[in-house]
């Protein structure tokens, strides 16, 4: 699929505020509505819009601290990984899970919960029980000095196949 310099703007202003009316979205990117409404309808049928959210203030909701979480697997085989993902996709604590190389971990994990006293519970009462489990080193942010939900398109241009 190409995105068009049209496609990019709508997209950038969906980003900062999917709330947008179409009206409003098809005055900002200089369109009439029917096909500015096409247009959105093309992009999350495509799969680049995935979803519409609406963020929250995880401080203000009692969540006040964040882990980032290094898991070492014991073994590197599919299961043992397919059954650590499946696990940690349970917890609605993590935020985020992803694979990792370059360091001495198998995975990162991004944790939010209310205090270190939860955080306690949770590392001892879950992930240390997941099986395969071998290692975890935790870090705690401090403060968060950048936090996007924007992705860049820089890189994206009329001739980009997506």
């Amino acid at each position: 699929m190409k995105l068009d310099r049209t496609d990019r703007r709508i997209l950038q202003a969906m980003q900062r505020n999917s709330r947008i009316s179409n009206l409003e979205l098809a005055e900002v990117v200089g369109l009439s509505p029917t096909p500015c409404s096409r247009r959105v309808k093309r992009l999350e049928e495509s799969g680049i819009i995935r979803a519409h959210v609406t963020l929250l203030d995880q401080s203000r909701l009692g969540l006040k601290l964040t882990a980032y979480i290094s898991i070492s697997m014991d073994r590197h085989t599919p299961d043992r990984f397919e059954a650590f993902e499946a696990e940690v996709a349970e917890y609605p604590e993590v935020m985020e899970c992803s694979v990792v190389t370059g360091q001495s971990a198998d995975y990162l994990l991004k944790a939010v919960v209310p205090d270190m006293e939860y955080y306690e519970k949770f590392l001892l009462g879950k992930l240390t029980r997941i099986e395969g489990v071998s290692g975890v080193h935790s870090s705690f942010e401090l403060r968060r000095v950048v936090q996007r939900t924007e992705l860049p398109f820089d890189h994206i241009t009329d001739q980009t196949n997506l």
